[in-house]
């Protein structure tokens, strides 16, 4: 039985009516009746896809905000936020009959789905852009659309399986993340839940019937708990009440299933949630709790003191009982508790009518509000669409990490953060002079990960500039905008020179041979988008980073080929294959300007490892890194020394390289599942792909792939190191 099944999927208007006398919303309820009336008439006899009215779908949408105490224009959204899109409605005549905040925030929501776009994964992107221009204007447009999908997710089940699945991980990416950052901790669980029960049943299933079983002894045990608490605390502290929750199956999930741990071994599967009056009570409650049962050691979390950055306030402190059975015990007040679970839809609870008791609250709100907004907005930065659901997911999810600044600071970054991450959160100017930091009073390398508690220094000086390279180091995306945007803006001519050869280079190794004006003509017709309007744009956007050759290359040479697809079947092979020179292989020999080269398999090369090169009998000269194992210490003490030759690489290097990784990792199910799509979104070729399990409980995956050069090779170490349970990416 689904966690979830005692929600109704589909509910009509009088049901919405009853959630708004039972809320106390005091909204404008005769607006709320025209906007259904007008959403009724207009959907006609339309139906879902499981043959249910229309109207049905938007009237439960409209009952999801409705539960989170949004306000009049949000449920008039809600309940005419398909009008547009599915029915001859046009956007001037909602502007006209319910106002402009209504239209503006039905244009928000209304998808994208005549624009066309040349691959899925484009068009899904462009996608998340409106929602985040929309968000960006007004964040009530992310409520209805987390109301819609979480309402779609209620009624998947008559969906195709590959949609479910698509739609399920979409969730996990892009809006789980959201919701949680927007603090709505009941959309972003139900909404975890119901995706993993389509992305893995089996897993779901498991866990589910697990909580099953123990239900009539959880419910018993947390029933002595209150009863233990309340006894202790009846006489001293006032108005105090008590509940049980149970752990969302996806958090269950993530801790069983990717760290290779039984649901014995999580503190916190189940809970005992106390709220109450004041803040000083929060911590009187903690004194009762730790006197009555005894705390885990290093299991306390204070965010009271240090709200988590979606302002989710609570004590949290694991404890054991009188026959050690662990559980966790979340104290928190009525204020607390409302943003823990409703997040920034609390903004409209209070600017509704809670009173001048909220006001303060309220004053948080807003700060967050701000915040959200500028999170959004450096996602839009991004240039290239296809990188911002990566982005949402790196500076939207969970793993916060908190760091102290000299002066005492706390400042939340995402897990795995450089100080190059913290010095542009701190400010633009502080990234851009920073040329070094210390942690704890240490000098650190600008690489290092901060952790949570650390102190970090940036070091800065007035005259100093950003380095290209931090680009792939950094985590945050409004890091990484900064840096690309600080390129865009002051090296403007070194960006196009740069961007037209990595262009030219990069066609050349395609077998794209086009003259400059052929080329530039091309382009033209195929590559520039609409933010560019001259090709000197798209070559500095080449240059600054800003857009991704690896990303756009499939798709030019597709259009090559269609474009000139006589011309190459004209083409006569020549007689006599054509030697790989220099310029072909990226390594210049010393003393021959001609020679065939190629990469020896033992250690696969990459441009910039130090080499050396051995002539071999008729196959030209082997390459090798110095530190290989076949390559002798002493050189001049060797058989045959002469024919050892000095190698280096060339300053610019196109061609692709083999690299062998090791992967060490947490054996679980869908480890070299979520290895292959993570090297597939990165466009990677994969050679060979091998598994084997270790007797502690990890796996070891072997994988031989293609990259550019060292700098290439770092960032998919960074990107392979992301994935949930891997402990170490390392090259062979």
């Amino acid at each position: 039985m689904s966690k979830y099944e005692n929600i109704a999927h589909y509910q009509d208007f009088s049901e919405l009516e009853h959630i708004l006398d039972s809320t106390g919303n005091p909204c404008d309820r005769n607006k709320i009746r025209l906007a259904y009336s007008f959403a009724e008439l207009h959907h006609g006899d339309q139906r879902r896809v499981s043959g249910i009215p229309y109207i049905l779908h938007p009237t439960s949408v409209a009952c999801i905000v409705a539960e989170l105490g949004m306000d009049t224009d949000t449920i008039c959204g809600a309940l005419l936020h398909d009008t547009v899109e599915d029915t001859g409605v046009s956007l001037e005549q909602v502007h006209k009959r319910f106002g402009p905040d209504v239209a503006k925030l039905i244009d928000g929501v209304t998808k994208i789905s005549k624009i066309p776009y040349s691959s899925r994964e484009e068009q899904q992107a462009e996608n998340i852009r409106k929602m985040l221009i929309a968000m960006a204007d007004d964040i009530r447009v992310i409520i209805i659309k987390l109301a819609d999908r979480l309402h779609n997710m209620r009624t998947m089940d008559c969906m195709p399986e590959q949609k479910r699945r698509d739609k399920s991980l979409e969730n996990m990416q892009v809006f789980a993340p959201i919701a949680h950052r927007l603090g709505i901790k009941a959309i972003k669980d139900e909404l975890e839940d119901r995706s993993l029960q389509y992305l893995d049943p089996i897993g779901y299933k498991e866990i589910e019937d697990a909580l099953l079983l123990n239900e009539e002894g959880r419910d018993r045990f947390i029933e002595s708990i209150k009863a233990q608490i309340t006894e202790k605390t009846k006489d001293t502290i006032p108005n105090i009440y008590i509940s049980g929750r149970v752990k969302s199956i996806n958090s269950i999930y993530r801790k069983t299933f990717m760290r290779n741990q039984t649901i014995d071994q999580i503190f916190d599967v189940f809970a005992v949630r106390v709220i109450v009056d004041t803040v000083p009570d929060c911590y009187n409650v903690l004194g009762v709790v730790h006197d009555i049962f005894k705390p885990i050691p290093n299991r306390f979390k204070d965010y009271i003191s240090m709200p988590k950055p979606n302002m989710y306030q609570s004590l949290h402190t694991t404890v054991l009982d009188n026959n050690a059975i662990p559980f966790e015990v979340q104290i928190r007040t009525w204020e607390m508790h409302y943003t823990a679970e409703y997040g920034i839809a609390a903004h409209w609870k209070y600017k509704l009518g809670m009173g001048a008791e909220g006001k303060n609250e309220e004053d948080k709100l807003n700060q967050n509000i701000e915040r959200v907004k500028k999170m959004i907005l450096d996602q839009l930065e991004t240039e290239d669409a296809t990188d911002i659901a990566r982005n949402i997911r790196n500076d939207f999810e969970e793993n916060d990490v908190y760091v102290f600044t000299p002066k005492g600071d706390v400042m939340s970054l995402p897990r795995g953060s450089t100080p190059i991450d913290l010095a542009y959160l701190i400010h633009t100017q502080v990234g851009h002079r920073m040329v070094g930091a210390k942690v704890n009073n240490r000098i650190v390398p600008i690489d290092y990960v901060l952790r949570t508690g650390d102190i970090c220094e940036i070091l800065t000086q007035k005259e100093e500039h950003p380095n290209r390279a931090w680009i792939d180091i950094c985590k945050t995306a409004s890091a990484k905008s900064k840096i690309r945007q600080w390129f865009k803006r002051e090296k403007r001519d070194e960006n196009i020179v740069e961007g037209k050869a990595m262009v030219e280079r990069e066609f050349r190794r395609q077998g794209m041979n086009l003259n400059e004006d052929e080329m530039a003509e091309f382009l033209r017709n195929v590559s520039i988008k609409r933010q560019y309007n001259t090709l000197d744009d798209f070559y500095a956007a080449v240059g600054y980073g800003g857009i991704q050759l690896w990303k756009i290359m499939p798709r030019l040479k597709e259009e090559y080929q269609k474009t000139y697809a006589q011309d190459i079947e004209n083409i006569t092979v020549p007689a006599a294959p054509v030697r790989r020179t220099k310029a072909s292989s990226g390594v210049v020999i010393e003393g021959n300007d001609d020679v065939l080269v190629k990469f020896s398999n033992c250690c696969n090369p990459l441009p910039g490892d130090d080499i050396i090169g051995y002539i071999t009998r008729g196959y030209g000269v082997s390459i090798h890194k110095r530190s290989c194992t076949n390559v002798p210490r002493d050189i001049t003490a060797c058989e045959e020394p002469e024919r050892w030759v000095n190698c280096y690489w060339e300053d610019k290097v196109g061609d692709a390289f083999r690299s062998t990784l090791q992967i060490t990792a947490a054996d679980r199910t869908g480890l070299l599942a979520d290895v292959t799509i993570k090297l597939s979104n990165m466009h990677i070729n994969i050679h060979t792909l091998n598994s084997r399990e270790l007797k502690d409980g990890r796996a070891v995956v072997t994988v031989t792939i293609d990259v550019m050069g060292r700098n290439h090779l770092r960032g998919v170490i960074s990107k392979l190191s992301d994935i949930n349970g891997i402990e170490e990416v390392k090259r062979l």
